[in-house]
């Protein structure tokens, strides 16, 4: 399906003359749905640490804290990937109760926003959707495990950081007064930093925090964390066993089991930087989970065109997208591709796409690579 003449194929391509709206709330707060994402992903990496004597792993959370001056400036923190999911493996109506007990963090601000700056939107972003094949994952996602497994990556030594930088955009229903429509924010960058046992870090967003950025020192650690990781199990049957338990304690019922699985492996692998026996066995399980695809051609944030592993669910389709000749990651996008009752959103409409510029090991937070710390 191709886009509509009136909009943008990719992020890439916009500009912030093109329709912008008024500030205005979203229906679906892409807060409020990664958080209560995020719970879920605290419970699998619970269920894991308890599971596993070994085990280091931890939960990544949606975590917020309380903000103080704009000298040391502390926000509501994202702890991982901005997607905006239907997937939620929350109700809506646990949004009150989930928000009250997670895992006593702060949930209130209070104060000035730390220097954030709203985002522009424009029109709901587009694509042409590619050709989905069951019979072509498990071949691509071996090829995609080779790949993962090389060893010329640095390791991390203790002390250092794990950055990630993306550019990451979403597309939403947006209300003005009595007048719904749907629009996107503009392409922006992230920036993340990580202590190897994600306990530590720092984040700088457009739109979300000041330029400075804001710690993510936490008590509650990062799940995607490299020491985390580390301490998953390299078997590829056994490490699937252990999400599908954890997601299934904790999922919606309306969401299927599988796709929780495929979810919580996607958010294992996003703004991470696992050691290659993990990151092969995360794709290796990925193989195993019945309604997983392969797509021809899927494009990320920046327009870098690649093949994708996929899985449908309610009508949209979430693609993790790797490079056509090397199968390095990419990144993520989310395609309505089936209309449904629930979404108003139009087939090709892209509710999230994520591309990752960069991955690093460096000495210190904030610093980028090739920086002396």
């Amino acid at each position: 399906m191709n886009a509509s003449p009136s909009h943008r194929p990719h992020p890439a391509e916009w500009t912030e003359t093109q329709g912008l709206l008024p500030s205005a709330e979203r229906d679906l707060p892409a807060g409020r749905h990664q958080f209560h994402k995020e719970q879920m992903m605290a419970r699998i990496h619970e269920d894991l640490r308890t599971s596993s004597r070994t085990s280091a792993t931890s939960s990544r959370t949606h975590a917020t804290f309380s903000r103080t001056s704009a000298t040391s400036p502390v926000a509501p923190v994202k702890r991982s990937n901005p997607f905006l999911r239907r997937t939620i493996l929350l109700p809506a109506a646990a949004f009150a109760l989930a928000g009250a007990v997670a895992g006593g963090l702060a949930l209130t601000g209070g104060g000035a926003d730390g220097g954030r700056t709203a985002l522009a939107t424009g029109p709901a972003l587009t694509t042409t959707i590619g050709v989905a094949d069951a019979k072509g994952a498990p071949q691509l996602l071996d090829r995609i495990s080779l790949a993962a497994a090389d060893t010329s990556a640095p390791a991390p030594r203790k002390g250092q950081y794990i950055y990630i930088a993306s550019k990451v955009a979403d597309s939403y229903i947006k209300t003005v007064g009595d007048k719904s429509e749907a629009v996107s924010d503009e392409l922006h960058s992230r920036q993340v930093w990580n202590s190897l046992d994600g306990r530590d870090g720092w984040l700088i967003e457009a739109g979300e925090t000041s330029d400075k950025g804001i710690t993510l020192k936490s008590d509650v650690p990062f799940s995607g964390a490299y020491n985390a990781l580390a301490a998953l199990p390299t078997d590829p049957d056994a490490l699937l066993r252990r999400i599908y338990r954890a997601s299934d304690a904790v999922r919606d019922p309306e969401v299927p089991s599988d796709q929780a699985a495929f979810v919580a492996i996607g958010d294992l692998l996003f703004e991470s930087y696992p050691p290659a026996e993990v990151g092969a066995a995360l794709y290796k399980a990925a193989a195993k989970i019945p309604g997983v695809v392969s797509v021809d051609d899927a494009v990320d944030a920046t327009g870098r065109h690649g093949v994708a592993i996929a899985r449908e669910n309610d009508g949209e389709r979430t693609e993790w997208i790797f490079d056509k000749k090397t199968l390095r990651f990419l990144g993520e996008r989310i395609v309505v591709v089936k209309a449904t009752a629930g979404n108003p959103l139009k087939v090709g409409t892209v509710t999230h796409t994520s591309a990752i510029t960069e991955r690093a090991v460096v000495d210190a937070a904030k610093q980028v690579p090739g920086q002396v710390s």
